[in-house]
């Protein structure tokens, strides 16, 4: 293979790791228009990524050979898009998880047709140089297979984490900037040429200039959690997570388009409520335990009756079958249970009364998605986070805002209240976490440990202990008072602690839910796990965990616990429990 089909392969394999990190950012995603609805998943995703990188590599090769054959090239997949786009109609591209909804036209798609033109002419071009007898659909299956053989999108982006970091992937998607990113990568092809073939065709090791620093983990002698049940029944992700007040019955909500009902003690499934046209996004469990409600990408908010398991009513605005006009992404009851609110993709928050189903107000303000809102538990405000990076604290009785806190860099994806209606925290994709006064809206501290956006938080009601997780996989467990983690963990998103605090819920893979118990000592549960061959508790997956999960984990966790970055007293225990748990799992 020459130095160019080399230069060639990297530009495709680059396009194709980033389309998957993509997809495990930006999660489901779906193309909406007169034709209806289609979902992409992460293969479509992988495609249009290798498909970018093959288009950059031709518009190299156009400007460097002074190949006009290019232009043809883009000028037939140019027509080409607007074919597409007079036959098809308008379309649309939405991704429920991170509230985006927009419109594509027929100048995006004409530009879409060029870029894939200018692919097709950098594949072509990139056969021809390497003489390798492969047709550009073969080419394309071949990367896209070598990505999926790792299984999760994760682990791909976890490979090449040095290429990926600085970069707003969901930005890029979301403003399709790809003519942008052709402009910035043309400038700066010459100088980075010689870097990009070293890192991707003759990689050499080297020291880096700065190292990432990791905050030490400080576990206190008398708090560990563990994973001690693994809920499976989902088909896919699971997007919420509420109990009831006695902390007996769990409720889960999922991309399937279902909610499963759990018995928190036995880990027993109970009941599975469907109906709901599309995701289901929020699910709230009202305070006497008897109703449930979910919020849904259909943009309907549901009801049934636990105990009867029976079918309530839809939430519907005036005359319109729906609740919102776009994504419902958050649903809460009031203390006393009489009211239900509900964030939405179309940027306002409703009132609902909790049996008549009728709206009571709508709350205007927010400038995108409205992605969480909840009652104080006092239950004089609604508090809400938005994708426009702003929280806004609202005045049940009056409707009106009484502060509006914008110390975030990024959307605000998750709230909690303390107990006694003093303290506001917050979750955002700037990757911090944030403490308020409630009464004053001053901003107390913020919270520095994860290194990804956080989508989830949830506190003890104590109010000592906080659970936060990000979209690397990553829970930590902070101690409030002061600040610190003190406990990290693999797991996902949502989390949710019980009523009494000593059970924490998380998401998990493959629509899977975690029960996680707090134990003996850090230091003791090594040693149990280590006596006890239960290398899948020291690792925090399942016994049954596919080999890339395991894998993962460990890579996680190696990263947060290696003594070379980790200062804490019990890095290298944890270390070498790791490493050896590890290799049980290899032996196995």
């Amino acid at each position: 293979m020459t130095k160019n089909s080399q230069t060639g392969a990297a530009f495709i394999a680059g396009g194709s790791i980033t389309g998957a990190g993509v997809s495990a950012t930006v999660g489901g995603m779906g193309l909406a228009g007169g034709f209806g609805a289609v979902g992409i998943g992460t293969v479509p995703v992988v495609g249009i990524g290798a498909v970018g990188g093959a288009a950059v590599y031709g518009a190299f090769t156009a400007i460097a050979q002074g190949d006009a054959a290019a232009f043809g090239a883009m000028g037939i997949g140019a027509v080409g898009g607007a074919g597409f786009s007079s036959v098809v109609g308008g379309m649309g591209l939405v991704a429920p998880k991170i509230g985006l909804a927009f419109g594509i036209g027929t100048v995006p798609m004409v530009g879409v047709g060029a870029v894939v033109g200018l692919a097709a002419y950098g594949i072509a071009k990139l056969l021809d140089e390497s003489e390798i007898r492969e047709t550009p659909t073969q080419v394309f299956e071949r990367m896209e297979e070598k990505v999926l053989q790792m299984d999760y999108s994760a682990a791909a982006v976890m490979e090449l984490e040095a290429f990926l970091s600085g970069e707003d992937l969901n930005q890029k998607f979301a403003a399709l900037e790809i003519e942008d990113e052709l402009q910035v990568l043309k400038a700066k092809f010459k100088e980075k040429q010689k870097t990009q073939n070293d890192k991707f065709v003759n990689p050499q090791p080297e020291t880096p200039k700065t190292q990432k620093k990791i905050i030490p983990v400080i576990i206190p002698a008398t708090e560990a959690w563990k994973c001690v049940n693994t809920l499976k029944g989902h088909l896919a992700a699971i997007n919420a997570i509420a109990l009831s007040p006695d902390g007996k019955i769990l409720a889960t909500g999922s991309n399937d388009k279902q909610v499963h009902l759990w018995d928190l003690r036995t880990g027993k499934w109970l009941y599975t409520f469907s109906g709901q046209a599309e995701a289901v996004l929020s699910v709230a469990i009202s305070p006497d335990g008897q109703k449930i409600i979910s919020g849904s990408g259909d943009r309907k908010i549901s009801s049934w009756q636990i105990n009867t398991q029976k079918f309530w009513r839809t939430y519907s605005y005036l005359n319109s079958p729906y609740s919102h006009n776009g994504f419902v992404n958050s649903v809460a009851f009031s203390p006393d249970g009489k009211y239900i609110a509900s964030g939405s993709s179309d940027k306002t928050i409703r009132i609902w009364g909790s049996d008549t189903g009728t709206i009571k107000s709508t709350l205007n303000g927010h400038l995108d998605a409205v992605i969480s809102v909840v009652f104080s538990p006092d239950g004089n405000y609604i508090i809400s986070g938005s994708a426009d990076k702003t929280i806004r604290i609202w005045d049940i009785k009056t409707g009106k805002q009484r502060f509006i806190l914008s110390a975030h860099l990024g959307a605000v994806n998750t709230i909690a209240i303390c107990a006694d209606s003093q303290t506001l925290i917050s979750g955002s994709t700037d990757t911090t976490i944030k403490l308020w006064h409630l009464n004053n809206g001053e901003l107390i501290r913020t919270l520095n440990g994860h290194k990804t956006a956080i989508l989830s938080i949830s506190l003890s009601r104590d109010g000592k202990t906080l659970a936060s997780s990000s979209s690397d996989g990553i829970i930590n467990i902070w101690d409030i008072l002061t600040g610190e983690i003190i406990q990290t963990f693999y797991g996902f998103s949502p989390v949710a602690f019980s009523p009494d605090g000593k059970t924490l819920i998380s998401g998990g893979n493959h629509g899977t839910a975690k029960i996680w118990q707090q134990t003996q000592s850090f230091e003791e549960l090594i040693i149990h796990n280590l006596l006890s061959s239960s290398w899948w508790e020291v690792l925090g997956v399942d016994k049954n965990a596919h080999p890339q999960e395991v894998k993962l984990a460990y890579r996680q966790l190696a990263r947060l616990y290696h003594p070379d970055i980790n200062t804490s007293e019990n890095a290298k225990a944890s270390m070498q429990a790791l490493n050896q748990a590890y290799q049980k799992f290899l032996k196995q």
